[in-house]
């Protein structure tokens, strides 16, 4: 019998299972707050799709801080909350709480925590359709609720992420991007433009009647539409050649 050593991917043909990697852990970086979530969602992973983005809020006086999200349609989430002006602060990972179900201890942490300026608390549960198509995942639901104080939010919603397709992901990571820039200069004269330009259908219609660079006016209707004072279609990539309107 020989001695040799046979390389894995010459007998067996499935992937090779490797050590479970720790999750990734931030040095801290000047001027931005650390992410301070009960648990760290950012390990290294084949599956799932681990996002870690800055953000700002009234509640850390606009400061950047980090987030770390466990999925892209966590983050959709978390982005078009932060894009609300009724949003007072968001936590990634607050909690955990420890339920039992079919028998079994398990426990779990809630993905976000949306504080609005009336300070209403709001736990989000963020999951697919083919998961909340389960009966077992909404005994799971209810076992989280009953397991969660009520001293931690006001209520709970469960968000289905096929809600979030891919384009409406990406439209709202650019909202989110353009409403930390400040240009009310743009944002006025572009929205009086479009409130008065008759032949209004395509965002690139407004370009030969404001005079600012195209670039800008472009930044400002992503603004606009962030703050629902433009209304674009949200599930196709927002575009120069986007149908727009201004909101009622």
């Amino acid at each position: 019998m020989s001695n040799d050593i046979v390389e894995h991917d010459t007998w067996n043909y499935s992937p090779a299972k490797l050590v479970k990697a720790s999750a990734i852990k931030l040095d801290p970086i000047h001027g931005v707050l650390p992410f301070d979530g009960v648990r760290n969602p950012g390990s290294r992973s084949a599956s799932s799709h681990t996002i870690w983005f800055p953000y700002k809020t009234p509640a850390n006086d606009w400061q950047p801080k980090i987030a770390i999200c466990e999925s892209a349609a966590e983050a959709a989430v978390a982005h078009e909350a932060l894009i609300s002006p009724d949003t007072y602060d968001i936590q990634f990972q607050p909690q955990t709480v420890r339920f039992q179900i079919d028998g079994k201890s398990r426990q779990y942490t809630h993905d976000l925590r949306i504080t609005l300026k009336n300070g209403y608390r709001r736990l989000v549960f963020v999951r697919n359709g083919e998961s909340l198509s389960r009966p077992k995942t909404w005994r799971e639901i209810e076992a989280i609720c009953q397991a969660t104080p009520p001293t931690a939010a006001n209520d709970m919603i469960v968000v289905n992420a096929d809600d979030y397709s891919r384009q409406r992901r990406e439209n709202l990571f650019r909202l989110h991007e353009m409403i930390q820039e400040i240009d009310p200069e743009a944002d006025e004269l572009v929205l009086s433009t479009a409130r008065n330009l008759k032949t209004l259908w395509q965002m690139e219609d407004l370009f030969p009647h404001v005079t600012l660079p195209q670039s800008r006016v472009f930044r400002a209707c992503l603004r606009l539409i962030a703050r629902k004072k433009m209304i674009a279609n949200m599930d196709n990539v927002i575009l120069e050649t986007s149908l727009v309107q201004v909101a009622a």
